[in-house]
């Protein structure tokens, strides 16, 4: 059987779109879906191949905590994605380093992202590639800041604006949220790292100093953009050449100051606490309590915003570049903007990895491959992109 043997650790929504992605871009042969529940990852097969057009995805039971079967798991294929939460993902990188089995993932987590990096060394001489941090934001994200980088001679600063909405914003919240809801409080719990008059600093996420207004286009209007933590590895690797960077998160008003009450009021916790006699966890009841009220439905349509604006000099005079991307949900597949953004952008990478255009070693995803390729790709995907370069 020609073609590539993948593979996809959770199969969720994300886990889903990839693994459509590559059953029909990826030059496949097949597509292994593995999820805890193994029932979910049968339905999550049945529903590629029906996209699909033939039976190229099947569906299993695994432990990916096992790292006996997870390594049997990766061991005969090609590539594989990682969807599962980010907890996770450190020891997936290391099961696939030792079975010889290229991974990318979701990342989300820079301290598990430099981890895995630190694997560098062992997967150059397994021959193997580690790409975390794929998807929306980080990933996508990064490789359209490089890109933007290219727009002007001297690039001087940058700022990120990124965000997942719904089309039709209701209150209270105004947001729907459509991916696990621990990535969320990930974003906006603890510090990020910008860099700052050249020099990497840790800010506060949804620090007041760092909120601004953003006008785009109707239907969108002015959205809000507070510091959060989806920036990961750029102030070590694009940050160099730079006076400032930045990435913000993006939301309809009113958003950063309802999540930094929550904040502030302890509910963003990992300590436990005693509530009436019982030990609870302070973030596992903001969960409990609020991803029922925000959990996109089937009738939600949303989308994805990305801009980038880099400043600096072009063509011997002060410039500025902006990239914009649109991803919308696709009504005839079924997915989701940021099921498209996240897991189609995991299965761009991981067929750049089986098909050796990613070499081995383990990289961070905006230097692992050429911001070219990628935007050469989510074109190709319908995403919606546009730059421009001006006079500043």
């Amino acid at each position: 059987m020609s073609g590539f043997r993948y593979g996809v650790l959770g199969a969720g929504r994300q886990g889903t779109a990839a693994a459509y992605d590559l059953a029909v871009r990826g030059g496949s042969a097949s597509v292994a879906l593995a999820d805890l529940d193994g029932a979910s990852a049968e339905r999550a097969a049945q529903r590629v191949n029906a996209l699909a057009g033939e039976p190229v995805a099947s569906g299993e039971a695994l432990d990916v905590s096992d790292p006996r079967a997870l390594r049997d798991f990766l061991e005969p294929l090609h590539a594989a994605v990682s969807a599962v939460p980010y907890g996770l993902n450190l020891g997936v990188a290391e099961a696939a380093v030792d079975a010889g089995t290229h991974v990318c993932d979701l990342g989300g987590n820079t301290p598990i992202v430099l981890r895995e990096l630190e694997l560098d060394p062992r997967a150059r001489e397994r021959g193997v590639a580690v790409v975390p941090d794929c998807g929306e934001a980080p990933g996508l994200a990064n490789n359209l800041v490089a890109h933007a980088l290219t727009l002007l001679d001297e690039p001087e600063e940058a700022v990120l604006y990124d965000g997942g909405l719904p089309l039709d914003p209701r209150p209270p919240w105004s947001y729907a949220l459509t991916f696990n809801i621990d990535g969320l409080t990930n974003e906006y719990h603890g510090t990020t790292t910008y860099v700052i008059d050249g020099e990497p600093r840790e800010v506060e996420c949804l620090d007041p100093a760092e909120d601004e207004l953003v006008e785009f286009p109707e239907p969108f209007g002015t959205l809000e953009a507070f510091a959060a933590n989806t920036g990961s590895t750029t102030p070590w690797t694009l940050g160099r050449r730079l006076r400032t960077l930045k990435s913000k998160v993006l939301r309809y008003p009113g958003h950063v100051a309802r999540f930094r009450a929550f904040r502030d009021a302890g509910l963003f916790s990992l300590d436990p606490v005693v509530v009436g006699g019982v030990e609870v966890v302070p973030r596992e009841v903001l969960h409990a309590l609020l991803e029922p009220r925000i959990r996109a439905t089937p009738k939600t349509r949303d989308v994805v915003l990305n801009r980038v604006v880099v400043r600096g000099r072009h063509d011997g005079s002060d410039a500025e570049a902006v990239v914009d991307l649109v991803v919308r949900h696709d009504e005839e597949l079924g997915f989701t903007a940021m099921e498209r953004a996240t897991g189609w952008h995991a299965a761009i990478v991981c067929h750049l990895m089986a098909s050796g255009v990613i070499g081995a070693g383990a990289r961070p995803v905006e230097v692992a491959v050429e911001p070219a390729r990628i935007v050469e790709a989510v074109r190709a995907r319908g995403f919606e992109l546009a730059e421009r370069v001006a006079p500043a």
